[in-house]
């Protein structure tokens, strides 16, 4: 297991919880090192290293699409010195689609922060004879057998993406699982499959001519692809948009969150912090209040709920 050292949090004096922080913190993130999650996690750390007086650890726990890394911050002490960089499947589509979990995030943590935020692209196989997101529906309306997709796994979001375009398209395609999203990019260059729904870290393969994007999944326009339409363009209120977040075993003390939440909203705003991460992987800064990200996460909860639900899908 691999760690990290960076610093986190400035030293504040808590009413009735003395100094904190006092000892080292440790973050433990669901990936390994270069997901999306880890990227965060470490840009955050090193930009508020001159401030913080304690050292935080970063460690990857990967396991189980993030049940393993989410379970053991559920199960840590609730001191403030053990939190969890987590992205949005890890805590409100985990439940839904696992028969059963040691766990239930949106009970047993606590959200402290958004972090960042980014958009899929629908990127084709090269050789696909389509040159636009029209030109792709039509294709897959008519092809004869039915196209197939690539995602990250069952129950993934790229998989959630594009059933979600099914219903709204009306095309019909068949869904090829893979055991993460690098695989199902393969997969897709190579011709294995035609399509798949993945994040901005697939730039390269874009601008190399390897995969052809096509569209976005966001709202509007996704600033690391401003020439794509979004999908919401042609098909009105279709999003699924990607969010990363910081949080804390429950019944952490409300001052200590507030301290965290407060650290790690001032590094977000900074200029040079929102330029890196999209730099290191398409990701936007994500600030919120308290109150909105609780909002965030009940509604995706919710949506994501209904959505496992029609599908069907589940994992032992």
């Amino acid at each position: 297991m691999r760690l990290a050292l960076c610093l986190f949090a400035a030293l504040f004096a808590v009413p009735a919880l003395g100094q904190y922080p006092s000892r080292p913190i440790h973050v433990i993130v669901p990936v390994p090192p270069g997901g999306a999650p880890d990227i965060a996690a470490r840009l955050i750390c090193e930009k508020l290293s001159e401030r913080l007086g304690q050292p935080m650890l970063v460690e990857g726990r990967p396991g189980s699409n993030g049940i393993v890394a989410a379970n053991a911050v559920a199960k840590a002490a609730p001191d403030g010195y053990t939190l969890l960089v987590a992205a949005d499947s890890h805590i409100t589509v985990n439940p839904h689609i696992y028969r059963s979990m040691p766990l239930d995030p949106v009970r047993d943590l606590v959200p402290v922060a958004s972090l960042a935020a980014n958009t899929f692209v629908l990127a084709v196989n090269a050789a696909l004879p389509v040159k636009d997101f029209a030109d792709f529906v039509a294709y897959a309306r008519a092809a004869k057998p039915n196209l197939a997709y690539a995602s990250s796994g069952i129950g993934s979001q790229h998989q959630l993406a594009m059933e979600l375009l099914k219903r709204r398209a009306g095309i019909e395609l068949l869904h090829v699982p893979y055991k993460g999203a690098g695989p199902a990019v393969t997969a897709t260059i190579a011709g294995e499959v035609a399509a798949m729904f993945a994040g901005t870290s697939v730039t390269p393969q874009i601008k190399s001519g390897r995969l052809r994007a096509l569209a976005t999944t966001g709202a509007r326009r996704s600033a690391a692809y401003p020439g794509l339409p979004a999908i919401a363009e042609f098909y009105p209120g279709y999003e699924l948009s990607i969010w990363l977040g910081l949080f804390a075993p429950a019944d952490t003390p409300a001052a200590i969150i507030e301290v965290l939440r407060a650290q790690v909203n001032r590094a977000l705003a900074l200029p040079d912090v929102q330029e890196t991460l999209r730099r290191a992987g398409g990701l936007e800064p994500y600030i919120t209040t308290a109150e909105e990200f609780t909002d965030r996460i009940t509604r995706d909860h919710e949506r994501y709920g209904r959505l496992v639900k029609e599908m069907g899908v589940m994992v032992e």
